[in-house]
């Protein structure tokens, strides 16, 4: 397993984190516990934007630029 591989599943287990603490977030059954998730999944979101800065830094996880024309297209489309 290389680098870029190693990455690549750190990222899927950190999403993986984020979606089941939203989840708990969500369903909790009382303030106390719902802020608990809530601090833990804003540390998840925080360590998956990391890995995929690191990510992106290396070339592995590449960004295209969408064009102005699509952008409002798409923000057209949801604003009706």
């Amino acid at each position: 397993m290389d680098d870029r591989q190693t990455m690549e599943n750190l990222l899927m287990l950190e999403k993986g984190a984020c979606d089941l603490m939203m989840h708990g977030t969500i369903e909790s059954a009382s303030p106390d516990v719902q802020h608990a998730f809530n601090c833990s999944l804003n540390s998840s979101l925080q360590m998956q934007s990391e890995i995929y800065e690191k990510m992106q830094q290396k070339g592995w996880y590449p960004v295209t630029q969408v064009e102005p024309q699509k952008r409002s297209q798409v923000k057209q489309k949801f604003s009706r």
